[in-house]
């Protein structure tokens, strides 16, 4: 990984916080509650400051999806799709710097 920029490395270490901090928070969860989906969902509509938060996060979601499928189509940069799947799997915190550390590599 010699070359790789700070900036880059900041996106990365970015991506694993993202997937590592809030992922602590889900596992607790599903510690004290079980594998309960409906549950989990069912919480993250607990009252208008958490339904507003989900809201937030799906569409900011929903508007990176859109950009790295735009950006792909135009730069054949194909990695970057992994920020799909990691946005939609693991969360926003973890696709988005996920995909401005793909995105800002070199391209040949």
């Amino acid at each position: 990984m010699a070359g790789i920029s700070p900036l880059r490395w900041l996106y990365l270490a970015l991506a694993l916080w993202g997937a590592l901090h809030p992922m602590a928070y889900f596992l607790g969860w599903f510690a004290g509650n079980g594998f309960d989906l409906a549950g989990l969902v069912a919480a993250w509509h607990a009252n208008a400051a958490t339904s507003g938060l989900v809201w937030d996060l799906t569409i900011a979601a929903l508007a990176l999806t859109l950009w790295v499928l735009a950006e792909v189509s135009v730069r054949r940069n194909w990695e970057a799709l992994l920020a799909i799947p990691a946005t939609f799997l693991i969360g926003l915190s973890c696709g988005l710097p996920l995909y401005l550390f793909l995105r800002s590599r070199p391209i040949p």
